[in-house]
C-alpha cells in the first residue's frame, strides 16, 4: 500500500472527474470537497456493490487535489497502486470498486476546447452570450452538423453555470436500441423486465442537481417523445416497473444533426417537446464556415500529438471540403501519427490521410486515391481508433464512420480486431 508525497506535486486551478455508467458518460468538476460511495448522500454516487457506502474523499488543498481512502472495504487505487493518501495528478486513473474514473485538470471532451474560441465574427458573436445563457436555467438545444463541438459546448455551459458542482450527464440518444432508451432515461426497478436483475437509477436521477445533455435528440423513437415531454413538463420521472413517481432536478441541454423543424412538419418529431428544448438555440458551424480558425485548430492538435507537417502539406489540407469538420480534422492528424510517428507530413502523404467522401451529386471530392493496401491501413486505423473513441460502442462506431452496424462487424470480423481487448488494453 503505497502513499505519495505532497511536496512533489504541483497544485492544480482546477479538477474534474469523469466516468462511464453503463451506456453514460458522466463528468463532475472538483470544488472544495467531493466525496464518493453508495450511500445517496454522496456528492457522487456509485451503483457499485463493491464500493463502500462512503468510500473517498477529494480535497483541493494547496498543493493540488487530495484523495483519501475513507477505510472503505475494498480500498481505492490509483493507476491500480492502492492508496490510503494521494494528491491526483492530470490523467490519473481512479478505481473505487469496479468503477474507474479519470481526474482531468480541464474536462475531459472528444474534441479539445479550442472549439469554443473562434476568429470567425458571427460564431465568436455567439460564443460571447455563452456566460449569460449558462447563467440561466433554461433548456438549450443544440443544432449543427456533426462532429462541430457541440458535446463541448454542452460540456461548457454546465461549467459556467451554477449547476456545476453537480454532474454533467450524457445519453447519446442514438447509441441506444428502443427498448432500452425508457430505462437509460427513466431507470428501472427489479424485475421490471429480463435482466433487470437490480434497481438501476436513470439519466435524471444521475444527473440529479447538474445537467442532462441529450446527444442526438432527434433520433429519439416517437413512442418515447410523450414521455420526455411529460418528464420535463412536471418535473417528475416513472422508473420502468414503478407504481411511483420520482421528482427530478435537472438542466436539459439536448443536440441534434438533424433539423428538428423539418422532423416536426413531417410528424416525425413532436411539436410540443420541440418548443420545450427550443428555449435557447445555438447552431455550431461546419469547419468551411469557420476556416478563419482551422489554423489555430490544427496546430493544437499537431502540437498535441507531436506531428510534423510540411507547409505544402498544410496548404493541401486548406483545400479539402472537411465534411466531418473539427472532429474530421482531429482524426486525419491522428492518422497522420499512426502512419508517421517520426517522418514529416508532405503534400504526398496528406492524400492517403484525406477520407474520399461523396460530394453532393454522388461523385468523389477531387483529390488522389491511395493504393488499395493503403485503404484498408487506412480503414482500419479509423475502426480502431473510433471503436476506442466510443468505448467499444459498435453502433455508435458505425454511425460515426457512415456504415451499416453489419458491415462494421464484416471488417471488425476480417481484421480480426477484438473489441473487448482492445478496449480492455487502453482502459486499464
Amino acid at each position: 500500500m503505497s502513499t505519495r508525497t505532497l511536496a512533489s506535486l504541483k497544485s492544480s486551478e482546477s479538477g474534474f472527474l469523469s466516468w462511464k455508467d453503463a451506456t453514460r458518460n458522466q463528468q463532475m468538476e472538483v470544488g472544495e470537497f467531493l466525496t464518493l460511495g453508495r450511500d445517496p448522500s454522496n456528492h457522487i454516487v456509485l451503483e457499485d456493490e463493491f464500493a463502500s457506502a462512503r468510500h473517498t474523499r477529494i480535497e483541493r488543498k494547496l498543493t493540488g487535489f487530495l484523495l483519501r481512502d475513507l477505510r472503505s472495504r475494498n480500498g481505492t487505487f490509483i493507476n491500480g497502486a492502492r492508496i490510503l493518501e494521494a494528491v491526483l495528478n492530470d490523467g490519473d486513473r481512479v478505481r473505487i470498486g469496479s468503477t474507474e474514473l479519470m481526474f482531468t485538470s480541464e474536462p475531459y471532451t472528444e474534441l479539445h476546447s479550442a472549439t469554443l474560441t473562434s476568429k470567425n465574427p458571427l460564431w465568436c458573436a455567439q460564443l460571447d452570450k455563452l456566460p449569460n445563457i449558462a447563467a440561466a436555467n433554461f433548456a438549450v438545444l443544440l443544432s449543427g452538423p456533426s462532429g462541430t463541438g457541440k458535446d463541448v459546448l454542452a460540456q461548457n455551459i454546465h461549467r459556467l453555470s451554477p449547476r456545476n458542482g453537480r454532474p454533467f450527464v450524457s445519453v447519446n440518444c442514438s447509441a441506444l436500441s428502443e427498448s432500452l432508451v425508457e430505462s437509460e432515461l427513466f431507470g428501472h426497478v427489479r424485475g421490471s423486465f429480463t435482466g433487470a436483475t437490480s434497481d438501476r437509477k436513470g439519466a435524471f436521477e444521475a444527473a440529479r442537481g447538474g445537467t442532462l445533455f441529450l446527444d442526438e435528440i432527434g433520433d429519439l423513437p416517437l413512442s418515447l417523445q410523450p414521455k420526455l415531454l411529460r418528464a420535463l413538463e412536471n418535473n417528475q420521472i416513472r422508473p420502468v416497473g414503478s407504481d411511483k413517481s420520482v421528482e427530478t432536478d435537472v438542466r436539459i441541454i439536448s443536440a441534434t444533426h438533424h433539423d428538428l423543424k423539418r422532423l416536426v412538419f413531417e410528424e416525425k418529431f413532436r411539436a410540443d417537446l420541440y418548443f420545450r428544448l427550443h428555449v435557447v438555440q445555438i447552431h455550431t458551424p461546419s469547419l468551411k464556415d469557420r476556416l478563419e480558425d482551422f489554423d489555430d485548430l490544427f496546430y493544437h492538435f499537431a502540437k498535441q500529438m507531436r506531428v510534423r507537417f510540411s507547409f505544402a502539406a498544410i496548404e493541401k489540407l486548406k483545400t479539402h471540403p472537411w465534411p466531418g469538420n473539427i472532429r474530421e480534422l482531429k482524426n486525419v492528424v491522428a492518422r497522420a501519427k499512426a502512419f508517421w510517428a517520426h517522418d514529416e507530413v508532405d503534400d504526398i502523404k496528406v492524400t492517403q490521410l484525406l477520407d474520399v467522401m461523396p460530394s453532393r451529386d454522388g461523385t468523389p471530392v477531387e483529390g488522389f486515391r491511395p493504393s488499395r493496401s493503403v485503404i484498408k491501413e487506412i480503414e482500419y486505423e479509423m475502426i480502431r481508433t473510433r471503436l476506442i473513441a466510443n468505448n467499444g460502442n459498435q453502433r455508435k462506431t458505425a454511425m460515426d464512420l457512415g456504415m451499416a452496424k453489419s458491415t462494421l462487424n464484416d471488417r471488425i470480423k476480417g481484421y480480426g480486431i477484438d473489441v473487448e481487448k482492445l478496449v480492455e488494453t487502453v482502459f486499464t
